[in-house]
């Protein structure tokens, strides 16, 4: 058996564990060669900030890719999981404000929270944006094929994004019925379709006012909640243009534009009303039974 094939089962293993509430482990995604995965693109890094920039952790040079898997206390744990996305323009991923306050955050509302270290920044590859989106169908399909283990509802797995981010999750969830590399195990075998959705301030989604064609919006469409900010140089346009064919499609959604707020707050609090954002959608997840617990079996 190869090294990184008993690395991955040991990180597996670890995963299946029992552990405590707050408790994190991450697990590599493919157990061997990364699909695709041909150039040298340097080390994986910390990218320093720039004169100007908030204090952001952004990682970039991903050609490892992972899950981090963030657990609920045990008598808050619904089963209901999300897989999330950070953003960061396909160049970095913006880690903590992106990725892992927003796993705390669903922690809180009793939801496993699972960050996506997805490869950035693009590769020379005619599709460029297609190595995240292998990411992310690995991801959740990984996730669903050890929900009884890892203790979740496989029913109930969503996805988060946040900026390009939000494009990647739009993609997975419009293209799950197109999975973007060859099966490597019996994972591949399970549907990496997401049951539900959220993004925020999703980009690239929009363009002269419609959505554009890579986003193959049906009826079997996962439900999604939107935000963004009206004031957002990433316009709304992009949410308003997804939110509209998720409407014609017949498919459940929620849209939230927010005066002011511009790009990239994340859950961080602040004056403007985009913060309330978090309240809004935790209150879509209950109404659509997201959050209700699982019923203990009877004695």
């Amino acid at each position: 058996m190869k090294t990184s094939t008993c690395a991955w089962l040991i990180l597996l293993a670890i995963v299946l564990c029992p552990r405590s509430a707050g408790a994190q482990t991450t697990l590599e995604l493919w157990p061997g060669t990364v699909p695709g995965e041909t150039e040298v693109i340097g080390e994986e890094t910390l990218a320093p900030k720039r004169p100007g920039q908030r204090d952001v952790q952004r990682i970039t040079n991903v050609s490892r890719p992972s899950i981090t898997i963030f657990r609920p206390p045990a008598d808050k744990d619904t089963g209901t999981s999300v897989l999330i996305c950070p953003g960061g323009g396909y160049q970095i991923l913006a880690w903590d404000l992106e990725g892992e306050e927003v796993a705390t955050w669903l922690n809180s509302i009793g939801v496993t929270g699972i960050v996506l270290k997805y490869r950035v920044p693009p590769r020379q590859d005619p599709a460029p944006r297609r190595a995240p989106l292998q990411d992310a169908q690995r991801a959740l399909s990984i996730i669903r094929s050890h929900a009884q283990d890892w203790r979740l509802d496989p029913d109930r797995i969503g996805i988060l994004g946040f900026s390009a981010g939000g494009h990647l999750s739009a993609s997975a969830m419009t293209h799950f019925d197109e999975r973007q590399y060859d099966a490597v195990d019996a994972a591949d075998r399970v549907s990496c379709r997401p049951d539900f959705a959220v993004l925020v301030y999703p980009a690239y989604l929009e363009e002269k006012g419609s959505l554009k064609p890579e986003i193959r919006v049906t009826s079997k469409t996962p439900p999604t909640f939107l935000a963004h900010a009206g004031n957002d140089p990433i316009g709304p346009e992009n949410s308003i243009a997804l939110y509209t064919a998720l409407k014609r499609a017949g498919v459940p959604a929620e849209l939230h534009v927010y005066a002011t707020g511009g790009h990239g707050f994340g859950l961080r609090p602040s004056e403007d009303p985009c913060s309330q954002w978090p309240e809004r959608c935790a209150a879509w997840l209950k109404s659509r039974g997201l959050l209700d617990r699982p019923e203990k079996p009877s004695r």
